[in-house]
């Protein structure tokens, strides 16, 4: 999953991305609250952790703008503050939940889940092309009846895939929302990933299904594709 983390304590920063990018989710940062507004408003993420206190704008004033701009997108707030007034007044401000710091990364992460997890289910519980099934919610990949055990990286890959079936998605693209926005374009790592995949997902089965377009991207698709 992509997610955005607005955070201005460096240590904090460090410590989550850290644990998330092993969790084999793509993380933004951005250390003040309009820098963090404006990532949140134009990219579509799937999370955002939103500290409370930051420079420029406050978590609360970020959190109501976005909402109030039509973004519906989890907020995770993080705050030193531990009433339960600050916290009514995220939950108002349209956070979905409240994490007081100082926090166990254990405790961050099950919140984490339980946030995309409740976005997974308003989307398609099931992803499915020709016999390739992905289930978002158990992280379950199947083809053929054949159950496929992916990495973690290789199951967000191929999950992002199959939100955007039969679309050409660029380096760029998949760097971006696998990764994060500062993913090295010129890096020979989605090559690799999209080998690994490919061997795993099209390797004695008939029908291929993930494809290389070259000077374009990748596509994965059940129609044919002249080569």
């Amino acid at each position: 999953m992509k997610i955005l983390l607005v955070e201005d304590e460096v240590r904090v920063v460090q410590f989550v991305q850290k644990g998330l990018r092993e969790e084999g989710h793509a993380v933004d940062v951005s250390y003040d609250g309009e820098e963090g507004e404006f990532l949140g408003e134009v990219n579509d993420y799937d999370l955002i952790i939103l500290d409370l206190m930051l420079p420029k704008k406050n978590g609360l004033v970020v959190c109501r703008e976005l909402r109030d701009r039509g973004v519906a997108t989890p907020v995770l707030m993080l705050t030193a503050r531990d009433s339960v007034e600050d916290k009514v007044r995220g939950l108002d401000a349209g956070a979905d939940d409240y994490l007081v710091k100082p926090f166990a990364f254990e405790e961050l992460l099950a919140r984490v889940r339980a946030l995309l997890r409740r976005r997974s289910e308003t989307r398609s519980p099931v992803l499915t092309l020709a016999d390739l099934e992905l289930d978002p919610m158990s992280r379950m990949v199947t083809r053929g009846g054949k159950a496929i055990r992916l990495t973690t990286k290789e199951y967000a890959l191929l999950e992002y895939m199959m939100r955007n079936p039969r679309k050409v998605l660029s380096r760029t693209l998949i760097g971006e929302h696998v990764w994060d926005m500062n993913f090295d374009p010129e890096s020979n790592v989605i090559d690799v990933y999209i080998s690994h995949l490919r061997a795993k997902v099209d390797k004695g089965f008939d029908r291929e299904l993930l494809h290389t377009l070259r000077g374009q991207g990748y596509i994965l698709t059940d129609q044919d594709l002249a080569h």
